[in-house]
């Protein structure tokens, strides 16, 4: 059930994020499209909401159950990234806005650094709901699947830190562009 769940909320997420979109550059709604992009919060809390109901009714904690601790760390940390990703690109289409940069050399490797912030801040804020959660069931054999998920925190973070590391070592160069 839990991988269902967290599937509908992805599916969730981004359909908010395109009608969000589209009612703000489409149909010219701002408010209303600013509206839509507020709610993508409320798709992170019905999900949060659905694991601690599933938990407490006697689930015993499977991947699923640990993978929805990780989405919402990562949803709280770059969901607002994600949505600007999606704005600047869906303005550029349909409302003239400026085309999308694409960043090389320093200014990349900088990005990748705050990203790795980003990714510590996500890590820490699954930690704490997979904490959260296990104190909550209070039952160590329902909670074994948990805290397994422990382990690829790390390796998410670990695996972020390499990039900005690579990227710092081997700056991003600039696609050549095409001569006439």
């Amino acid at each position: 059930m839990m991988g269902a769940v967290i599937v509908a909320c992805e599916v969730g997420f981004w359909a908010l994020v395109v009608l969000g979109l589209a009612a703000r550059y489409a149909l010219r709604w701002r408010r209303t499209g600013l509206v839509l992009l507020a709610l993508t919060p409320l798709v992170d809390v019905v999900l949060l909401a659905v694991t601690v109901v599933d938990l407490r009714g006697g689930a015993t904690a499977g991947p699923f159950h640990g993978l929805a601790a990780i989405y919402l760390g990562f949803s709280a940390t770059y969901g607002h990234k994600l949505i600007n990703w999606a704005d600047v690109r869906a303005a550029h289409r349909f409302a003239g806005g400026p085309a999308p940069v694409r960043r090389h050399g320093a200014e990349y490797t900088r990005e990748c650094w705050k990203d790795v912030g980003r990714t510590g801040l996500a890590v820490l804020i699954a930690a704490a709901l997979i904490w959260t959660l296990v104190v909550l069931v209070d039952d160590p054999d329902r909670t074994v699947g948990l805290e397994a998920r422990y382990p690829l925190l790390g390796l998410i973070l670990t695996a972020d830190l390499l990039w900005a590391l690579s990227h710092t070592v081997w700056p991003r160069k600039p696609k050549p562009t095409p001569t006439s």
